[in-house]
Parts: structure tokens; sequence; C-alpha cells
């Protein structure tokens, strides 16, 4: 379960961040996850309030979308969305793509009081 590592990573983050500002309690993070990441959200949300205990961001509301993946196809030069690993291109059909984005985690924000 790769989830606790990401999650004590993301609160390090939101702690130092909490602590440059000033900050007494964090009181939401939004969180973006790519379609190939292999995260399992529930895993994530499980994970995340288990490392918030007894910090700043213990009882955050946790927002979390996905973002969809990008492709590069070799075949057709077009660039496209993929959905899972192993998808092939949509428009020629080709499985010979080079995937750009979509496999992250990202912190895109945080709520600080």
């Amino acid at each position: 379960m790769h989830e606790i590592s990401l999650c004590c990573s993301t609160l390090e983050l939101i702690e130092q961040y909490a602590q440059r500002h000033g900050a007494h309690t964090v009181t939401a993070v939004w969180l973006e996850i790519g379609a190939l990441s292999c995260i399992e959200e529930s895993a994530l949300r499980f994970c995340f309030a288990s490392v918030c205990r007894q910090t700043l961001a213990e009882g955050c509301q946790l927002h979390l979308t996905v973002r969809p993946a990008m492709a590069w196809c070799w075949e057709c030069s077009a660039v496209v969305g993929v959905t899972r690993h192993g998808a092939g291109c949509p428009q020629c059909g080709s499985y010979n793509l080079r995937i750009d984005s979509g496999d992250s985690l990202q912190l895109k924000q945080i709520a600080i009081e």
C-alpha cells in the first residue's frame, strides 16, 4: 500500500506550508490524482485520515479530483486522453503510446486558519 507513504509526504508539505503561514488549523486539502497513478481513492482517504491524527490537519476536509492522463501516439502523432493502462489510441487504435501526464498525485490547494 503506497498510499500511506504518499499521505505522509503530503502531510509534510501541508505542515511546512501551515507553519510558514502561522496557521493553527488546516481546514481543507485539495489533491489531484492522475488517472494512471494506481492510487486507490478509498485507501488514500483512509491513510490521509490516519496520518493526520494528532496534527493540525486532523479532521480537515479532503477533496479529491481525478485528472485524465494524456499520451502521445507514435503512430498517428495525436495527443490523446487515456483512462487506463494498456489502452489504445482512440484515433488510430495503436498501442504505441507515450504517457505524458496523469500518473501523479499533486497537492493543489490548502485552506488554513
